[in-house]
């Protein structure tokens, strides 16, 4: 049961009802939602959190948090990429439409324990979404952070998602923001390459950095060993993994990656912890 004020601890494996409020085009195969409960709401997500979505009569997904609640705001959003039945029918639904929502589940990006640090946020594709709370974060509290580098990647300039919202932080003088597309394409006078490359340029302080990584695995894992090259230490590298997870408390096991539950031990895990379970390729 549910504390009289809606927040308290409830039956995790039964979805509260959300409604969608607005609904904003991001790609043309992805959008982010923001869900507002019909009664009955969940405890915020935490940066690097997720939430099990639900379409009625088709299933449920886990999707991270993208957005940043503001205090006592009862709010959710959660972009989504239209990849499969369930998904398909999230990045379908319209303000208005009534979806489930349980969570949020998992672990966080920590934020908070890189204060005084230099942060190296890189994202590939739809990586990017869990780490938008990381971006706002630190431009909230941007005096708690020192250099604040954003390295993000797509395949073509109109797969970048918040691409408005990008445009606007590459105008900011307290955030250094390198944008890079997979392939040339007509009209990009920006960069061209993986995400690695200008990664690779960036001259860090190894002892005063923590990094940040979400996208493809092979992507995570060149990008944290070119970090290891600049002399970073595995424990100040985090990643955001991505399994089969079905029910996010763990208990069904589907998500299970050698020894740890993505669902219950991730999705934020340490490069010390994920390394080694990355290079496994059964795994």
């Amino acid at each position: 049961m549910a504390s009289p004020d809606g927040t308290g601890a409830r039956e995790p494996m039964l979805p509260v009802p959300y409604r969608v409020t607005s609904r904003q085009a991001e790609t043309h195969d992805s959008v982010t939602l923001r869900l507002d409960p019909v009664g009955e709401r969940l405890p915020p997500a935490q940066p690097g959190q997720f939430s099990m979505l639900a379409a009625p009569r088709i299933g449920e997904v886990a999707i991270s948090a993208s957005g940043v609640p503001q205090p006592g705001e009862a709010s959710l959003e959660h972009t989504i990429r239209a990849v499969g039945a369930v998904s398909r029918a999230l990045h379908g639904a319209r303000p208005g439409t009534i979806l489930g929502v349980r969570g949020p589940f998992g672990t966080t990006w920590d934020l908070l324990s890189a204060a005084g640090r230099d942060l190296v946020i890189v994202a590939g594709g739809v990586g990017l979404a869990p780490l938008r709370p990381v971006v706002l974060g630190a431009l909230a509290e941007r005096d708690t952070y020192r250099r604040v580098c954003l390295v993000a990647g797509a395949r073509t300039p109109a797969e970048f998602l918040f691409r408005r919202e990008l445009d606007a932080w590459a105008c900011r003088p307290d955030l250094e923001v390198d944008l890079t597309i997979d392939q040339p394409s007509a009209g990009w006078d920006g960069q061209v390459g993986f995400v690695t490359e200008p990664l690779a340029r960036l001259r860090l302080d190894p002892r005063r950095t923590t990094a940040f990584l979400c996208g493809p695995e092979p992507m995570m894992r060149f990008c944290a060993q070119g970090l290891l090259r600049k002399g970073i230490a595995a424990g100040d590298i985090r990643l955001s993994l991505e399994r089969n997870m079905q029910c996010g408390i763990g208990l069904c096991g589907h998500c299970q990656l050698g020894p740890i539950l993505v669902c219950r031990d991730g999705p934020v895990v340490g490069y010390a912890l994920a390394g080694p379970l990355l290079s496994i390729g059964e795994l």
